[in-house]
């Protein structure tokens, strides 16, 4: 994923410098690939999923392609075919691998791309406290926060694929959920939707315009393992009243009958398959099946506007639900994301909307290679906000975008309900 926006602020906030910043967004990606194999990381499990390898290796294009390419006169590009290798889908860059033949480069090795990407992280050293490119550099760490992400959506979906189902950490984190019962209601009015602080955002959370809402109510939890279970049981997935057309087709051609890495009464995790608690967030669901369970339920998926209007100012970078590696925390505190129940709307998982990804009002994609990452994507996919357990910390913001297409769930994609009043 690439940022469009140009911004003055650090991608994670505080007074922490833009070098500091980009060495430690740059040592956590690393961290990660730590216990993984050369074999883990090469491995593409589905044509949604990159390799480990890949992200670490399209993220070092990213400052190699767009900052030291044309800001650094005397670098040289460190391997001639590594442009075609790790760049994503950007015409104006050329042509490139086609993204589901990733998993086919063994080389370069897992090493490889490391040394690029200790020879870029020298590279960059004199360019990354002058103010003149600020912007791209906090764009470039906010680009590899995202494939921090990925990377572990990513990996983890990888190993659910091994018969064996191998642990990425051995220990899980054992915490007790702590949401809470009830609604947050809305008396409606004009909402202003859109980034509107001086901070970092995508082109896509703007421009700042006008919502009107109607009144409404937000759910103060997150939807329950025990809560899918109940909807399981109760023949929700063989009810064709509760679907979508779409969705109900997608049921019967994939023979969807439960979340993905459900089994028995276990999921799969990054520390292997564990016992489900009930009372945790439910995860790695589509939107046709948030849309299900909230007619099932007799409520709805809330807007992205409504969602917006609730979550404003609650989105702080140190909540404890975000995933506690991030850029600007001790690395050595890196713990198995899971999503365990907060009382927060930020940090356990992304949750759907029913706001389709459209532009809004008076939306101009940025000039140049870019502005291809959002501007050509809005048609067919939903709006996600919140943040996951996943994400790295301070990402994410009241005004953030995630999106999807409606039959994907590698990603832990939860619901929060809404209703009208």
């Amino acid at each position: 994923m690439l940022p469009t926006a140009s911004t003055r602020q650090p991608a994670t906030g505080g007074s922490v410098s833009l070098a500091a910043q980009f060495m430690a967004t740059r040592q956590l990606l690393e961290t990660l690939l730590e216990p993984l194999s050369e074999a883990d990381a090469t491995i593409q499990s589905m044509d949604d999923a990159s390799p480990a390898k890949w992200h670490a290796a399209h993220t070092t294009w990213f400052w190699e392609t767009f900052l030291l390419r044309d800001r650094a006169p005397e670098y040289r590009l460190f391997n001639e075919d590594f442009p075609f290798l790790f760049n994503s889908y950007y015409e104006a860059e050329g042509d490139r691998l086609l993204r589901r033949n990733r998993g086919l480069v063994t080389r370069p090795t897992l090493a490889d791309v490391l040394e690029w990407r200790a020879h870029v992280n020298e590279a960059m050293l004199p360019l990354l406290d002058d103010p003149a490119h600020a912007d791209l550099v906090t764009l470039g760490i906010a680009h590899e926060q995202q494939h921090i992400e990925l990377l572990l959506t990513d990996i983890k979906h990888a190993l659910s694929k091994n018969p064996i189902g191998p642990a990425m950490w051995n220990t899980p984190q054992v915490a007790k959920p702590q949401q809470e019962d009830g609604w947050i209601s809305h008396p409606g009015g004009i909402a202003r939707i859109g980034h509107q602080s001086d901070g970092f955002a995508f082109d896509n959370e703007g421009p700042v315009h006008r919502a009107l809402l109607e009144p409404f109510a937000l759910s103060r939890r997150l939807v329950t393992n025990g809560e899918w279970d109940a909807f399981i049981a109760d023949g929700g997935y063989e009810d064709h009243r509760l679907w979508l057309s779409d969705a109900w087709a997608w049921l019967d051609r994939c023979n969807i009958r439960k979340p993905l890495y459900w089994h028995d009464g276990e999921q799969f995790t990054h520390c292997g398959w564990q016992e489900r608690d009930p009372d945790a967030p439910v995860t790695h669901i589509s939107y046709y099946e948030a849309d299900a369970f909230a007619s099932w339920a007799g409520a709805r998926l809330p807007t992205e506007f409504e969602w917006e209007a609730i979550a404003r100012g609650q989105d702080t970078p140190d909540s404890d639900a975000a995933f506690n590696a991030s850029a600007g925390n001790q690395l050595d505190h890196a713990a198995p994301p899971q999503p365990v129940g907060t009382s927060e709307l930020f940090g356990d998982c992304w949750q759907f909307t029913r706001s389709a990804y459209l532009p809004y009002p008076r939306f101009a994609p940025a000039e140049g290679a870019v502005g291809e990452y959002n501007g050509k994507f809005m048609a067919g996919q939903w709006v996600l906000k919140g943040a996951s357990c996943a994400t790295v910390r301070g990402h994410s913001r009241a005004s953030y975008r995630n999106f999807f297409y409606p039959q994907q769930r590698w990603q832990f994609t939860g619901l929060r309900l809404a209703k009208d009043l």
